[in-house]
């Protein structure tokens, strides 16, 4: 348990948080929320003591330990599998199994975790990280936007370790169905103060928004009450008979706080501008083919008619050819062969986070986007550069002090100052934050022309796309429907469909609150039956695996006597028995994974299940 006393913070005459104070407790899984730039990271750094509060206090419990995700990347085994290990307690160094599960969850495969950790990408090195991480059992796991490196299977993946996760755990993450769906508890920092609630973000975001009305009206109230009494307190002030009330109110008046008008807190407020588009279709490949290297296509043979009102995400693994696809549909990568058609009226607005290294340095943001269609005139850019949170000065900013946040909305606001039709956008979440993400969301359900999207954001699977193009298998598909029938048809067949026991569950006919008890009452039974024989059967074969440990280490001890008096005949002895011990050692270890495996997959549907019956229980 931490717990965190009075804490301030600011930054270049910046407050970023005032005498905030929290607790975190036993299993708690807490996703911490706030704007880019209100303090979430700097918080993190606190807590792991890289960074100082300006005041305050924090507790931490003797000998306990923190996990956090360092973004300084330093190798120094020659293998991916062996720089994991190092994450391992001492006590488990020799459990490589835990440390191939891990890897295999967050993408790496058998061919890979032999690699050295230098040839891996940057997105990569930070999963290795996030590995030796996870591998090393904090009692605080601290993730900072994970998924910002990580695909959509290994997002999924993150989700149900995280769940199981036996410790403490603060998330950030800009996506909001992932962390609705891992933790506890939400916190928010807010207005230099922060809020903690049990529930999710949705529930956090309606109580503030509840008290901050109840303080508005309060001041508005008090405002009025001031006025009365003081017109009172002027027109009586010289009526002796009625000093005595006089003096009632002044007193009145002394007592009364003044409230501040809260400051309207900038929010990212946009829609896309939509050019009409009378045709039906606005572009078409055929044949697309593309390798980096002569001896493997990355795009085979692809052909796709994108519809004026489509909606099409582009889902799958890193690495497999998503951008690569959404370059050669934007005209900036020439295929091998194949081709890609456009309809003459369309019109495209390409995002590419890459894009980042075209703004220009010297220039600031109202250049940019002025630049980027020079038929608009200053006041329409600086309405933009308002939209995308750039209001008066700050349009000003040059683009080389720019955040990588605010980067990303320079880019979005170059495809707003032109009217388009259809809209290519590569993980246009990326260091957006969750308020931003939200706007993003709505502009985008608006847009009258056709979408095709890179996305690992499941919310926005969920809510955009109405076609798939999915990269699986080394295959590329082309799904006609949305992203709940993709997972309903087996999804990511490397997981078990829970998708359609949730969907079973939610059409079952609507139970009364007798019947929810009844059942939650037989889950928590069935569950019990299920679950303490896998945990028994952990626990025994742990300790099995410790009793052989122990006599493979005296085994040891005994050979090295053995050879210290030339002894052949007792070497020889010690050397078999010493075999079969490890071969019996790494069966116990296989088992082992299987139980853990079958017991995570387990607790998962029971949660699953009764997740539903609090569902239905709530919408009674």
């Amino acid at each position: 348990m931490i717990t965190v006393e009075n804490l301030t913070k600011s930054f270049c005459d910046q407050d970023l948080f005032e005498d905030i104070s929290f607790k975190i407790n036993q299993k708690e899984r807490v996703g911490l929320t706030g704007k880019n730039g209100h303090g979430k990271t700097t918080l993190f750094k606190i807590l792991t003591g890289s960074e100082h509060a300006d005041s305050g206090k924090i507790t931490i419990p003797r000998g306990y330990r923190i996990g956090y995700v360092e973004q300084e990347l330093k190798f120094t085994q020659p293998s991916i599998l062996e720089e994991a290990v190092m994450g391992l307690p001492n006590r488990s160094i020799e459990h490589h199994w835990k440390a191939e599960k891990i890897l295999a969850g967050l993408g790496f495969s058998d061919l890979d975790i032999q690699k050295k950790p230098k040839d891996l990408s940057g997105g990569f090195q930070v999963r290795l990280n996030l590995s030796k991480v996870l591998l090393s059992d904090p009692d605080m796991l601290l993730l900072d936007e994970p998924n910002n490196y990580l695909d959509i299977t290994s997002i999924r993946w993150l989700s149900k370790f995280l769940l199981n996760w036996k410790s403490e755990l603060i998330l950030i993450t800009h996506d909001r169905s992932f962390m609705d769906s891992v933790v506890t508890h939400t916190m928010g920092i807010h207005r230099k103060k922060i809020y903690k609630i049990p529930g999710n973000t949705e529930k956090l975001y309606n109580q503030i928004a509840k008290q901050e009305e109840v303080y508005e009206k309060t001041r508005v109230n008090d405002e009025k009450k001031k006025k009365e009494i003081a017109i009172f307190i002027s027109r009586f002030r010289a009526k002796a008979r009625l000093a005595g009330m006089v003096q009632s109110r002044l007193k009145t008046m002394s007592k009364m706080r003044d409230l501040d008008k809260l400051e309207k807190i900038q929010q990212l407020d946009f829609s896309f501008t939509y050019k009409p588009f009378k045709a039906k279709y606005s572009l078409s490949s055929k044949g697309l083919t593309f390798s980096y290297r002569t001896d493997t296509d990355l795009i085979n043979d692809f052909n796709i008619t994108i519809g004026a009102q489509d909606r099409i995400c582009i889902i799958g693994q890193n690495g497999k050819g998503k951008t690569t696809l959404l370059k050669i549909l934007a005209n900036c990568l020439k295929p091998s062969l194949g081709e890609v058609t456009y309809h003459p009226e369309t019109i495209v607005g390409y995002y590419e986070q890459s894009n980042v290294k075209n703004l220009e340095d010297s220039r600031t943001v109202l250049d940019e986007l002025m630049i980027a269609n020079t038929n608009i005139d200053q006041q329409k850019a600086r309405d933009i550069c308002a939209t995308m949170m750039f209001e008066r000065e700050n349009a000003l900013k040059k683009v080389k002090i720019l955040s990588g946040g605010e980067k990303s909305r320079v880019l979005l606001g170059k495809i707003l100052c032109t009217p388009v039709n259809l809209l290519l956008l590569d993980e246009p979440t990326n260091h957006l934050d969750m308020h931003s993400c939200d706007a993003l969301l709505s502009a985008l359900d608006l847009f009258e022309g056709a979408i095709i999207m890179v996305t690992h954001n499941e919310m926005f699977l969920h809510a955009i796309a109405n076609r798939l193009i999915i990269f699986k298998d080394n295959q590329i598909l082309i799904q006609e429907n949305d992203y709940q029938t993709f997972l309903n048809n087996n999804g990511w067949n490397d997981e078990i469909n829970e998708t359609k026991i949730t969907n079973s569950l939610r059409t079952e006919t609507k139970l009364s609150k007798k019947e929810i008890r009844k059942k939650r009452s037989e889950i928590i039974n069935e569950r019990a039956k299920t679950i303490k024989p896998l945990e028994k059967s952990i626990l025994e074969t742990e300790n099995e695996i410790e009793k052989k440990e122990s006599e493979l280490e005296l085994l040891n001890n005994e050979i090295i006597k053995a050879s210290n008096m030339q002894d052949s005949i007792l070497i020889q002895k010690h050397s078999k028995t010493i075999h079969s011990l490890k071969e019996r050692i790494n069966a116990l270890f296989i088992t082992l994974e299987k139980l853990i495996e079958e017991l995570e997959e387990k607790e998962g549907l029971y949660k699953e299940k009764m997740s539903e019956l609090d569902f239905q229980e709530k919408n009674n």
